[in-house]
């Protein structure tokens, strides 16, 4: 895989006040977002099992769940964050779509199996932590986002929208145009700027505390290895979408789950 991108001033300033925001102030609004979450979520009154019909009776007479709001703000900001990036991207003097992943994988076959493999992977997996967390056994991890698990149909499905936006947006930012910023404006090689990307989306887990930094830097690293491998987006964000959905929605949680993870947004 080789990247060529050629930002220009524009497109070097552009990008640069995007990779200060992300290293800067993006891992400190989602520790503050995501404490303020965990406050609220234990607030609310105990929730009762509701059924599909139920929920879209009371849709329109309640207010929106805490939990609602945040994901509603997340998916926002997701979709605010990648139009930035977009931005850089017009305004840059020459940088190619393949430059930041936007194209098809050098080996579509390879791609397309991992693709298999990985999806199966999320569901066998899913199956398991749900058969754990049924049967009332620790879940690795769980207490470190258990205030992000929903516990209605409607949270399920707002959690869907929220984790594949966070797939999409994500690995686009992080593994297209951050490598791509790395070559083309700090003058790094390919892997140094694949490097640089992946510590810039640790940080990104600091709302989980220090151990969400290291999940998020084993996370990345799989994901950017995808990446540099195939020479698209395509595996990172079909990797990144079917196991944060696998942890969004297909794990139980009782509606009172005590969290006792650190204070933390997706």
């Amino acid at each position: 895989m080789t990247v060529h991108p050629e930002f220009g001033t524009a497109g070097a300033v552009a990008a640069s006040a995007l990779a200060a925001y992300l290293v800067l102030v993006d891992p400190w609004i989602g520790r503050r977002m995501y404490a303020s979450l965990e406050r609220s979520r234990a607030a609310e009154p105990e929730a009762k099992p509701e059924t599909e019909t139920e929920t879209e009776t009371n849709a329109g007479s309640s207010e929106p769940s805490a939990l609602t709001r945040y994901f509603t703000v997340v998916t926002v900001l997701w979709w605010l964050l990648a139009a930035a990036a977009v931005g850089a991207l017009l305004v840059a003097e020459n940088v190619s779509a393949a430059d930041v992943g936007l194209t098809a994988p050098e080996s579509p076959w390879y791609a397309g199996l991992l693709c298999v493999l990985l999806v199966g992977m999320a569901v066998a997996t899913g199956r398991s932590l749900r058969r754990l967390a049924a049967e009332g056994r620790n879940v690795p991890g769980l207490s470190t986002i258990a205030a992000m698990l929903p516990r209605t149909p409607a949270e399920r499905r707002l959690a869907t929208v929220a984790a594949v936006t966070d797939g999409l947006c994500a690995e686009f930012v992080y593994r297209g145009v951050l490598i791509a910023f790395g070559v083309g404006v700090l003058g790094l090689n390919l892997y140094a700027a694949a490097a640089l990307s992946l510590a810039v989306h640790a940080l990104a887990g600091l709302y989980q505390g220090r151990r969400g930094v290291l999940a998020f830097a084993l996370f990345g690293a799989v994901a950017t290895l995808f990446y540099l491998v195939t020479g698209s987006l395509l595996v990172p964000v079909v990797f990144h979408v079917a196991m944060t959905v696998r942890d969004l929605v297909f794990i139980p949680v009782p509606p009172r789950e005590r969290h006792t993870g650190a204070p933390a947004a997706l």
